[in-house]
C-alpha cells in the first residue's frame, strides 16, 4: 500500500484515526446493544483481531470503554481501567453525544480523567451516537522510577 493510500485510510477509519496500531491488544469495557457496531468493526480490522472483553486476564495495550451517565462513577471505572493497560497504554472513553440518552457533561469527563491521574485529549466525534476522549497515563507517574 502506498503513503498516499495510508494517509487516506488514516482519514477514513476513525480507529486508525483514533490511534489504534495492528497487533494491539484492546480490551473493551461497558459493551452493550447500544455501542457503535460500525466503530467496533474498525478498530478490530486496524489492529487484526477482536476486542477482548472484561473478563481478560492480562494486561492490554488500549481499553475501549463505553460509559454512559446512570454507568456509576466516572472516575472509579477510569481508576479501574487504568489497572487493565500496559504503562503508556490509551484508554479510549465513549459517551454518548449531547442530546442522547446517557450524555456525560465534558467537564465531568475531565474532572473524571484528572482526578484518575489521566490526561484528557479533546473531544471527537466517532460515530453518530458517540463522541470519544482518548485518556493516556502520563508517563513520569506511570514509570515511578524517578529518572529524569
Amino acid at each position: 500500500m502506498s503513503a498516499t493510500a495510508d494517509h487516506a485510510e488514516e482519514r477514513t477509519n476513525p480507529a486508525a484515526r483514533l490511534g489504534f496500531q495492528p497487533e494491539q491488544v484492546v480490551q473493551e469495557i461497558g459493551y452493550d446493544d447500544d455501542v457503535d457496531q460500525e466503530l467496533r468493526e474498525s478498530i478490530e480490522e486496524v489492529v487484526g483481531s477482536e476486542l477482548v472483553d472484561e473478563d481478560y486476564d492480562d494486561v492490554a495495550d488500549a481499553v475501549v470503554l463505553w460509559f454512559r451517565d446512570d454507568d456509576g462513577d466516572l472516575t472509579d471505572v477510569l481508576v479501574d481501567a487504568t489497572t487493565y493497560i500496559e504503562e503508556g497504554g490509551s484508554i479510549l472513553l465513549l459517551t454518548p453525544k449531547t442530546g442522547r440518552d446517557g450524555y456525560v457533561e465534558p467537564s465531568d469527563i475531565s474532572e473524571a480523567a484528572t482526578t484518575a491521574g489521566l490526561s484528557a485529549s479533546k473531544s471527537v466525534s466517532v460515530g453518530k451516537d458517540w463522541s470519544g476522549s482518548r485518556l493516556v497515563t502520563p508517563k513520569a507517574a506511570k514509570s515511578g522510577s524517578g529518572k529524569r
